[in-house]
């Protein structure tokens, strides 16, 4: 009876309960965007990083793993990781933000192709000149380049002579020459790559390139430590910037909620009158409120969850270059838990109120 009578109230007002439902799935679709951002990004990162193809990871004093900081080595360093005990190859590339969070890497094509593997091209080919650019698929379907045109990377005009498959360090390759000659980097990595003749040789060569003194500041990991610190955990900010998130969709599923039940307390004054002279009690009264707030609660959690499958649609398929997003099912449960309590809370105020009306006055009120 109860529950036919709160299905028939929120039938009754459908414009009302579909926008304060859509509301609530809004703040569902936050937590879920930011958690599928977050962990499309860095799982993009790790397919990146382990599509480089080395052993081991070598960054300069003063850059941080995953950081995207301007601290260079000599680019003589590589003759002396070279000359290692068990490296086969060392090569390195000079790195260059050229907007947001978007990078482009200076290589040698040559040893890049020998640590890495050959590029799968899709258009085009290898460098042709020093003001030659290779882009991935994704970059060039958000930017609608082809093979023959021009992109403007770092103030300078670069002629795209190859569109490749995804997955290997970068979106962007340019000759690692006129990209140190353009931002006066001249003869300086930005990160250095080792391959070894066996890579069960990874642990005693990091081990002895810890213990040389010249080396001193260098961070150095093995690839399997090197993807493993692509976590929310150690990406600064991120999980402070998540919690923040969670906080204000439980403010705004408050908000939501409260204003939604204080206007239904107000226009069912009559109604809830009749209900108490009927013998209702105060906690009927309640009961009712409340189980309109969790179905409420429920469809716009579900709501919420679709339009995040929408929104990471979205983002793959148009701005992939710079984003990538992943479906959270296990976030799905947090999620629905954040709604649930914000709209309680959100309902806490008027269903006290609407329990303490006088059958009597709440009867005579028009």
């Amino acid at each position: 009876m109860i529950n036919r009578l709160v299905i028939e109230n929120l039938k009754h007002r459908k414009l009302r309960t579909g926008l304060s439902a859509l509301s609530i799935g809004f703040q569902v679709t936050m937590i879920l965007a930011v958690t599928g951002l977050s962990r499309g990004m860095l799982q993009d990162s790790v397919n990146r990083a382990k599509g480089v193809g080395a052993d081991i990871w070598i960054k300069p004093p003063g850059a941080s793993a995953i950081s995207l900081s301007g601290a260079f080595m000599p680019e003589k360093v590589l003759d002396y990781f070279q000359s290692v005990p068990h490296v086969a190859l060392a090569t390195g590339t000079t790195i260059q933000l050229v907007g947001g969070i978007s990078t482009v890497s200076g290589i040698d094509y040559g040893q890049f192709v020998k640590l890495s593997g050959p590029f799968k091209f899709l258009e085009g080919g290898p460098f042709q000149s020093p003001d030659d650019v290779i882009v991935d698929r994704w970059y060039a379907e958000q930017q609608n380049l082809h093979v023959g045109g021009t992109v403007k990377l770092v103030n300078h005009d670069w002629r795209i002579c190859g569109i490749v498959e995804p997955g290997k360090l970068a979106r962007l390759f340019v000759p690692i020459g006129r990209l140190q000659e353009l931002t006066n980097s001249e003869k300086k990595l930005s990160q250095a790559f080792l391959k070894l003749d066996n890579p069960a040789n990874t642990r005693q060569v990091i081990a002895w390139l810890k213990r040389q003194p010249e080396l001193e500041g260098y961070s150095i990991y093995s690839i399997e430590e090197f993807v493993s610190l692509f976590s929310v955990n150690n990406v600064p900010g991120l999980r402070a910037f998540i919690y923040v998130i969670i906080g204000l969709s439980i403010v705004i599923g408050f908000l939501v909620v409260g204003l939604t039940m204080y206007t239904t307390v107000l226009e069912r004054t009559r109604e809830i009158g009749i209900l108490k002279a009927l013998g209702a009690s105060p906690g009927d009264i309640i009961n009712i409120l409340v189980r309109e707030t969790t179905m409420l609660a429920l469809a716009g959690w579900l709501s919420g969850i679709l339009l995040s499958m929408g929104t990471s649609w979205a983002i793959n398929r148009f701005v992939r270059a710079n984003l990538q997003s992943q479906i959270t099912p296990d976030w799905w449960p947090v999620a629905l838990a954040v709604s649930v309590v914000a709209s309680m809370l959100g309902a806490l105020y008027p269903g006290l109120r609407a329990a303490r009306q006088d059958a009597i006055e709440a009867l005579s009120y028009e």
